[in-house]
């Protein structure tokens, strides 16, 4: 009785699924009592296949997706009709007939019997598992390897499993990182006095405009360089009179005198008591810190140029993306006011410091500066192409199955055949990601239907296959085996 009663449970939830015609009509399952349920008269219409089988539940009589595990009536009192196996719908292929099933049967060896769910538990014998349902045969080619996924080419076509090859390619992956724009500092230079002197005019230049290295910045009167101006003069009339020089040249030179102002000197015999300061360098006023008539002290800054016609960008890199990130590294960047505009350029440095507050390190990129578009403190949106210049073994990403512990491929073996295998991951970039152990060349992978193949195989019993083996089921015993089984 509770056999019936648990029966009788089983039917009503493969109902509620949608699932017993399944069930009972292809898996044999014994359904108690159904027979005594049959009401029909077994009479069909000219021309359509006569049912046979089982009644394996009844469906409304207009054909409505309403479904009984016993016979009952509508509100009108028209009866359900009755569905036999032969009448429910299979997505399996046709089965071989009686004969030929039994005859190839009876060519193969059997082994012994698994667990009908995929557990690695088998049996010498037939049995049941705890739920009642059958140990499945294993027959001699069949048990060839455990980790191999067997399903029928209808069941791979319906699921929608689709492959791609194992292939070498190189991957890249942006990383995408906010930058400011800066002065390299290498191209600033100060205009600066190396002894007490007084402005006597400023140029008509201030802070941003353009200079050309040589013009003219300020004019200055300096008492210590007049005096060696007229110390110079001195030596050369002496040195005129076959007396050696005297050292006052150099100490022009030590003063910071031009060069040119020096060669003056001595080609006219005067000392001129003005002396023009020049810029150093091409590039914009950054500071103008004089003013006509002020006095300076040796040291002071009076002017700060740089030279804008090659700039840096600093890079803030999250400290967890940093590993990816290479000298000499392709770079882009857009000015955020120019997005339309980009720079091309190369990681120059990394810096060996993270900030403690961002978690963040720079990463130097040195770029030219064209039309003068990349002014200093400028925001720029930066992208930094990572990874690893050599071609490394890939696959898409949706070929991989992380499981947290372990990372999971499913390898295509054809005819149906599929092979779990565990892998170590790589870079990943561009959809991909590269696999240093694992696979080989050319191996087809699983990139869609992972898990479908997961749920209607139950890839996780086939996974235990990755763990070490399990003894396989001894010889049965002579009083275990059925008459027909023992031998002569």
């Amino acid at each position: 009785m509770k056999r019936v009663a648990l029966t009788g449970l089983t039917l009503a939830v493969a109902l509620a699924a949608g699932g017993l015609g399944y069930w009972a009509g292809h898996r044999g399952i014994p359904v108690p009592g159904l027979r005594e349920w049959l009401s029909g008269d077994g009479t069909h219409a000219a021309g359509e296949p006569v049912a046979t089988g089982a009644v394996v539940y009844y469906q409304e009589p207009d054909g409505k997706p309403i479904y009984s595990a016993e016979p009952r009536r509508t509100a009108d009192g028209r009866a359900y009709r009755p569905v036999r196996a032969s009448e429910d719908v299979s997505f399996d292929e046709p089965a071989a007939p009686p004969a030929q099933a039994a005859e190839a049967k009876a060519e193969r060896k059997l082994l012994y019997y698994r667990n009908p769910m995929g557990l690695p538990d088998t049996s010498p014998v037939p049995k049941k598992d705890s739920m009642g349902m059958d140990y499945l045969p294993v027959y001699a080619g069949e048990e060839a390897d455990d980790k191999v996924i067997k399903l029928s080419p209808g069941r791979v076509q319906r699921s929608g499993v689709r492959t791609e090859p194992v292939s070498r390619q190189v991957i890249t992956r942006p990383i995408r990182v906010p930058g400011t724009v800066q002065l390299d500092e290498r191209r600033v230079a100060v205009v600066a006095t190396r002894s007490d002197a007084f402005i006597q005019e400023v140029a008509p230049v201030t802070t941003g405009d353009r200079v050309a290295k040589g013009d003219r910045l300020v004019r200055i009167y300096s008492p210590e360089i007049a005096a060696a101006g007229a110390q110079f003069l001195t030596d050369l009339n002496a040195a005129a009179r076959g007396a050696p020089e005297g050292g006052a040249r150099q100490r022009l030179e030590n003063l910071g005198v031009p060069a040119e102002i020096v060669a003056e000197i001595e080609r006219s015999r005067k000392v001129p008591i003005t002396i023009s300061w020049s810029a150093p360098r091409d590039g914009i006023v950054l500071e103008r810190n004089v003013v006509d008539g002020m006095k300076v002290a040796a040291g002071d800054s009076l002017f700060r140029l740089a030279d804008i016609s090659t700039i840096w960008v600093n890079a803030d890199v999250p400290e967890g993306e940093l590993a990816a990130v290479r000298i000499g590294a392709p770079v882009t960047v857009r000015l955020r006011g120019r997005p339309e505009t980009a720079f091309q350029g190369k990681v120059g440095l990394i810096y060996p410091q993270v900030a403690e507050a961002t978690r963040t390190t720079k990463v130097r990129v040195e770029l030219a500066n064209r039309g003068g578009m990349l002014l200093p403190n400028m925001y720029a949106d930066v992208e930094i192409g990572s990874g690893d210049a050599a071609p490394a073994l890939t696959v898409p990403d949706s070929a991989v199955i992380d499981t947290g512990t372990r990372r999971i491929v499913i390898l295509d073996r054809g005819e149906g055949r599929f092979e779990p295998r565990e892998v170590k991951l790589g870079q990943r970039g561009d959809g991909r990601v590269a696999i240093s152990e694992g696979v080989a060349e050319g191996d087809r992978v699983v990139v869609s239907a992972n898990f479908l193949i997961d749920a209607e195989s139950n890839l996780k019993a086939a996974l235990s296959g990755l763990n070490p083996p399990q003894a396989k089921p001894s010889e049965p015993k002579p009083s275990q085996l059925k008459p027909s089984e023992v031998k002569p």
